[in-house]
């Protein structure tokens, strides 16, 4: 074992970086998720603005967890967090989009330009201050983790 090979931490195989498409998954996985919210939480016609509340409070949990896991698990940059972040949100946004696309057409109304112009503003809309809130609150996140000391006892020569 060389010198280098001492101050060099161990990783077990559980512990080893996750896959770089790991982020597409998930953001697939939370795009899926704002469109349920959407879709679930827009069907109770009693009490509306309770159910608005609990949609924006399940997606912000969702969001969060989000964030905490690029952060975390997969210790994205700060940059990359929001990107990954954002796509999934405009996944949810293009999602609904498609969805009120969709509804349209059932209803026989046909495809108006509206709902074209809805499938590029709805994800941009959603995805924009996403990206945003998300960059400051990994920028944050990466201030306040704690960094890696140096080894302590060091090897004479």
């Amino acid at each position: 074992m060389s010198l280098t090979d001492a101050h060099r931490p161990s990783v077990r195989p559980s512990m080893s970086a996750p896959r770089p498409q790991a982020w597409i998954r998930v953001a697939l996985l939370l795009g899926l998720v704002y469109f349920l919210i959407g879709r679930v939480f827009a069907v109770p016609s009693s009490h509306v603005r309770v159910w608005r509340l609990a949609a924006w409070i399940i997606s912000a949990v969702a969001y969060s967890a989000h964030i905490w896991y690029e952060h975390s698990r997969l210790r994205s940059s700060p940059r990359f967090t929001a990107l990954h972040v954002a796509v999934g949100v405009a996944i949810g946004g293009l999602t609904l989009a498609l969805a009120g696309m969709i509804r349209s057409l059932s209803t026989g109304s046909g495809i108006r330009p509206s709902w074209l112009l809805a499938l590029i503003i709805w994800p941009a809309a959603t995805a924009l201050p996403a990206f945003v809130v998300a960059l400051v609150a990994a920028a944050a996140l990466t201030r306040l983790r704690p960094q890696p000391r140096e080894n302590a006892t060091h090897v004479s020569e």
